[in-house]
């Protein structure tokens, strides 16, 4: 299997940079897998899980929030707003982040940009309490 290049990156740390068999990732307009070879390609992020396979046949599950992908060259870059990889998230506190969110959601008198934050956060929070328990 041909490998490709990955770096994920948020505004804190450079979370993974390595070679990969396959990549998939959750973009606006439902999910992308980016092989080596696949055609450039620019797309935004939105929160949810990202799978990786490595050459020799394991994965990794990671969790991110919304930001750009762009590939070319074999070199996918991804730039998200957070990233957490699967031993890193405490399942316990996502559950209670999702719940917080919930919570909020439901209030009567969010406006519509403090609606559209609280389901984003629900939205990342969800995919934080996924990858968290795929772990297990």
């Amino acid at each position: 299997m041909k490998l490709f290049h990955f770096v994920l990156v948020t505004p804190e740390r450079k979370v993974l940079d390595k070679e990969i068999v396959q990549a998939t990732l959750p973009v606006i307009d439902g999910d992308v897998t980016i092989l080596a070879d696949h055609i450039s390609y620019i797309a935004a992020l939105k929160s949810g899980e990202v799978r990786l396979v490595f050459a020799d046949g394991s994965d990794e599950i990671l969790a991110i929030s919304s930001g750009f992908l762009e590939f070319g060259k074999n070199i996918l870059t991804v730039l998200a707003d957070t990233a957490e990889r699967a031993e890193e998230i405490d399942a316990e506190r996502a559950a209670q982040a999702v719940a917080r969110a919930e919570e909020a959601k439901k209030q009567k008198d969010l406006g519509e940009m403090e609606y559209a934050t609280v389901a984003a956060q629900l939205e990342k929070e969800l995919a934080r309490l996924r990858v968290a328990r795929k772990r297990r």
